[in-house]
């Protein structure tokens, strides 16, 4: 099943143990914020800071699992076009665009979208930022540069769960966190 996913919203899709999961750059330098809750637990969720635990490293490899917040293997990455992905940064929100760019009143964003998507309520949501580039220095000193991924990169996931997935393709157009412009999101579920 093919999901077309337009600038600055967001997609809930079922997905069941097995399937792959394809999320595709469609127009190049865009990043997918992704997300899943387990279809059985809600307390469990995909989560960043227990995948950057678990394989001591802030890069994704193919062959890599993303894991839940109870460090079970949730996904496992089958191929990416672009290797370049970011676990640090929560999802974009009102707060977010207010303290940065004075601009959060109706600004479009992640975090209402994601929530808004799943039908959830939770105060943080912190996903896998596909697609986004970020660096981190000798000092410690996060950059976010634009996205390295073209046209058509992809990335492809295999389920090793029953989930519910949340993406959205990011809001943030004031910086180079998608290379100063929002585009959409391609999603295949098969």
């Amino acid at each position: 099943m093919d999901y077309y996913i337009p600038a600055c919203s967001g997609k809930k899709v079922n997905v069941k143990k097995g399937q792959r999961i394809t999320v595709t750059d469609l127009e190049g330098g865009q990043v997918a914020d992704f997300f899943a809750v387990s279809a059985t637990e809600r307390e469990e969720f995909l989560s960043p800071a227990v995948t950057l635990d678990c394989h001591a490293s802030l890069k994704l490899n193919v062959g890599d699992a993303l894991y839940t917040n109870r460090y079970r293997p949730m996904f496992r990455i089958i191929s990416d076009d672009v290797g370049a992905h970011d676990l640090l940064f929560p999802c974009c929100r009102p707060e977010m665009y207010d303290f940065f760019y004075r601009n959060g009143d109706g600004h479009p964003n992640c975090f209402n979208n994601m929530n808004g998507t799943l039908g959830e309520h939770r105060s943080i949501i912190n996903p896998v930022n596909l697609f986004m580039y970020t660096t981190v220095d000798e000092k410690g000193k996060i950059t976010i540069h634009p996205p390295i991924s073209k046209a058509g990169d992809k990335i492809v996931l295999e389920a090793l769960m029953d989930v519910k997935v949340g993406i959205c393709a990011c809001s943030v157009s004031e910086s180079d966190t998608n290379s100063g412009k929002c585009t959409p999101i391609g999603l295949c579920v098969e």
